[in-house]
């Protein structure tokens, strides 16, 4: 998968790994990738989604943790959570707001099989064990599998995660950890982010 990383994302890994602050950069996050996926959907169904994603997404921040955790980079968690919520918005055929091609589903599970196997993840059900709260239903278009439309989705990247940096220039497998990182600069702890920048 291609998503961004800079300063904010490690800043937002040390505020969830905050005690003090964790509580502010969930709500933060949460807020911010449900106006992404949000703004990702059909307008017609749009806000029948907004309490199933805050409540999903919000969920996928303790699978991050996790895979920090097991040894992922900070690219590696937020792709995991991502793939789960790339699950979750086909199953619901809501391909409009996916970030890879249906027919990639299977080729981004395999590459983390072992946690996704770990911790009882799968295709048909996203969450596995980190679903620690009931998830509002929200209404599904499974005939847009049919003919799925994908604009914001981009193939090709299945094999690694592919980095997006400050520069714009594609990194695979992500960058180092900085050796000084600001809390302060964390989603929901600082400044919230332009909602267009924070893939």
């Amino acid at each position: 998968m291609k998503i961004r990383q800079n300063a904010r994302h490690f800043a937002s890994r040390k505020a969830l790994e905050t005690p003090v602050v964790r509580s502010v950069a969930v709500s933060g996050l949460v807020r911010l990738h449900t106006k992404i996926f949000m703004g990702k959907a059909d307008p017609d169904h749009a806000d029948a989604r907004k309490d199933h994603l805050d409540a999903f997404f919000e969920c996928t921040m303790d699978t991050y943790l996790e895979a920090l955790r097991a040894g992922y980079s900070e690219a590696e968690a937020r792709e995991i959570t991502h793939v789960q919520a790339n699950f979750d918005f086909y199953n619901h055929g809501w391909t409009e707001m996916m970030e890879f091609p249906g027919d990639e589903l299977e080729d981004h599970y395999e590459r983390y099989e072992e946690f996704f196997t770990t911790w009882g993840i799968t295709i048909d059900d996203p969450l596995g064990e980190f679903r620690d709260r009931e998830i509002p239903a929200a209404p599904s278009t499974p005939e847009k599998l049919e003919n799925p439309d994908h604009p914001h989705a981009e193939g090709g990247f299945a094999d690694d995660v592919y980095v997006e940096n400050e520069d714009g220039e594609l990194v695979v497998g992500g960058q180092a950890e900085p050796d000084e990182v600001d809390v302060s600069e964390a989603v929901g702890v600082g400044e919230e982010p332009e909602a267009d920048t924070e893939d």
